[in-house]
């Protein structure tokens, strides 16, 4: 899929037209908001129409639609604004640059390890899994230093789009064992290219420079079955961090 928010990643609000409502939900013309996907969880947001305004609790798809639910089982109607909530994209864009930072040195440095399973939380952690069934844990909590040296390096992430067919021949840039993002409608896949570090698919925010991010932290390294390794990082400042 391709989104708004893909294309206008700093746009967090504007105005727009419901389409469709109902008590507690609409869909809109446009939105900002990030439907959520890939371990990361959905933006948060409000709408506001005239005569009243609602928190937006999440997003879900339904039939193809994407749907806005609202704290309240009020029916909106009307030209209405809808934002997203700018610190937890803030915080999104971090975690999810994090663990692609993440997800390049473990590649890079272990065998091409896939990718097995991810997660982002709202208190500012997240976990990701590997297939490392004989890696060594102090390794990977040596991880921790590199990370925080390309935040520090402060480079690029770029989006570009490829065919199906490049994204599926090209190897590295498909990560995950399971799962890929869907293509959009004429085909394409999205890869977030970190300038000089990692190119792989994603449909997930990103920030725009890895300057942007608050350090990381290696909280805890579990084994997970036979094969999965699950790292946990958070961002220092937050959550468990503060």
């Amino acid at each position: 899929m391709r989104y708004f928010c893909h294309d206008n990643p700093d746009t967090l609000a504007l105005e727009t037209e419901i389409i469709d409502a109902a008590p507690g939900r609409v869909r809109l013309k446009q939105t900002p908001l990030y439907p959520g996907g890939g371990g990361q969880l959905p933006d948060r947001g409000r709408l506001r129409w005239s005569g009243g305004e609602s928190a937006i609790t999440g997003l879900e798809m339904s039939g193809g639609q994407l749907w806005h639910v609202l704290a309240d089982p009020v029916e909106a109607a009307g030209p209405v604004e809808v934002a997203a909530d700018a610190a937890f994209r803030q915080m999104m864009r971090e975690m999810h640059t994090g663990t692609h930072i993440l997800n390049a040195l473990v590649f890079q440095n272990f065998d091409g390890a896939l990718v097995t399973g991810v997660q982002m939380n709202d208190d500012g952690t997240a976990r990701m899994d590997f297939d490392l069934p004989q890696a060594d844990n102090d390794r990977l909590r040596a991880l921790e230093a590199p990370i925080n040296e390309v935040t520090r390096q402060d480079l690029k992430v770029n989006c570009v789009y490829v065919t199906q067919e490049e994204a599926q021949n090209t190897p590295g840039l498909i990560r995950s064992r399971s799962v890929a993002p869907p293509p959009t409608s004429d085909g394409l896949i999205r890869i977030v290219d970190i300038e000089g570090l990692d190119r792989q698919a994603c449909g997930g925010t990103h920030l725009a420079s890895t300057g942007n991010s608050r350090p990381l932290k290696i909280l805890k390294i579990d084994n997970k079955g036979r094969h999965n390794r699950r790292i946990r990082l958070g961002l220092v400042g937050l959550g468990p961090l503060a």
